[in-house]
């Protein structure tokens, strides 16, 4: 089977690309590069996947051309659509390039899966789209109308695409809400990455709403179990929908949604006393209000997906921060630091 997998260099789609190959699929990787975060991560995630039937095209999504010409050329069954313009705090200042990305880019994956055939088009959502939602765990039975980040509303707008050409066109689409992704090969611009760096070079981790915050932290290794078991698996309408009280997470479309979260909220000070002790270091603490896009709490719902799956995210902290943390002392030094391309 040929699958198409977009942002391949990209933290979760290099994990899931290597998932793929290893289990025999032929795969396609698009990605960039671009220098959001360092290219040469990127570049050495790329190393991970050599294999025979590793096909790599750089490219932008917003390019018709080049994503047009890899569908013609690759022929995929079904698309992993996991490149995106990431992080909420960048999107403050960078609006354009979640619109061009996210909004214009996911455009382009649409009419492609849909003038190829494609079986399956699984695409990456956020835990963001829940916005003001105060009521936990968070539940795809909820409705998402209130992001508080642009980068939360493209992704909610990604969703509202979907449903579209689920609807229009018969394309099976499946969203899935990512709960704070964390493990080995992760972004710099994420809290485990900066407190990692920040405490083997003796700084101050910055705690933002003054460290009272809860994460459902989720191991990269259970965002891929996840989507290899969701991959032959495409949505079904749901013959039960009912448009006088609609779920958001379904529809008489071949149409869902679904949460990978580890199903346990962490404080945030919990994290940081386990990373502590994987490194036998105490942490400075700077003190911090919250940020503009950031929410004080996440917590997933996750029944849907185990109904579907016979499977939900279970890895602790404990383990996940361990694994992180040697990957990083490996890839890195216990002395060493990322350098800036």
């Amino acid at each position: 089977m040929h699958i198409l997998v977009t942002g391949c260099a990209g933290f979760i789609g290099s994990h899931v690309s290597k998932r793929l190959l290893e289990e025999g699929y032929v795969v396609a990787g698009f990605d960039n590069l671009n220098d959001y975060y360092s290219v040469s991560l990127k570049r050495d995630r790329l190393k991970r996947l050599d294999y025979p039937d590793f096909l790599y095209v750089q490219g932008d999504l917003e390019d018709q051309g080049s994503l047009g010409r890899l569908f013609e050329q690759f022929r995929p069954q079904a698309v992993i659509h996991l490149a995106a313009q990431a992080g909420v705090r960048y999107s403050l200042d960078n609006p354009h390039a979640y619109i061009q990305s996210n909004v214009v880019g996911f455009m382009n994956v649409l009419e492609n899966c849909r003038h190829h055939g494609i079986r399956h088009l699984i695409y990456a959502s956020t835990s963001s789209v829940y916005g003001l939602n105060t009521t936990l765990p968070f539940s795809t039975q909820q409705p998402v109308d209130h992001p508080i980040s642009l980068y939360a509303a493209t992704k909610k707008s990604n969703e509202l695409m979907a449903h579209t050409y689920s609807h229009l066109f018969g394309l099976p689409t499946t969203g899935l809400r990512f709960f704070t992704v964390y493990g080995p090969w992760g972004r710099p611009d994420m809290a485990l990455f900066l407190f990692t760096k920040a405490l083997l070079e003796g700084k101050p981790i910055q705690l933002f709403n003054y460290g009272r915050m809860k994460r459902d932290f989720t191991y990269i290794d259970d965002i891929v179990e996840s989507i290899v078991r969701l991959l032959p698996l495409p949505p079904k309408p749901d013959f039960d929908w009912d448009g006088s009280t609609p779920s958001p997470g379904s529809s008489p479309a071949p149409y869902k949604i679904y949460n990978i979260g580890n199903h346990d909220p962490v404080p945030l000070l919990d994290f940081i006393t386990a990373l502590e002790e994987k490194l036998g270091i105490a942490a400075q603490k700077e003190q911090l209000p919250l940020q503009p896009g950031d929410v004080t709490e996440t917590y997933a719902e996750v029944t849907d997906l185990f109904k579907m799956t016979g499977f939900k995210p279970q890895t602790s902290v404990q383990e996940g921060i361990g694994r992180f943390v040697d990957w990083y002392i490996d890839y890195y030094g216990k002395d060493g630091a990322p350098t800036e391309d």
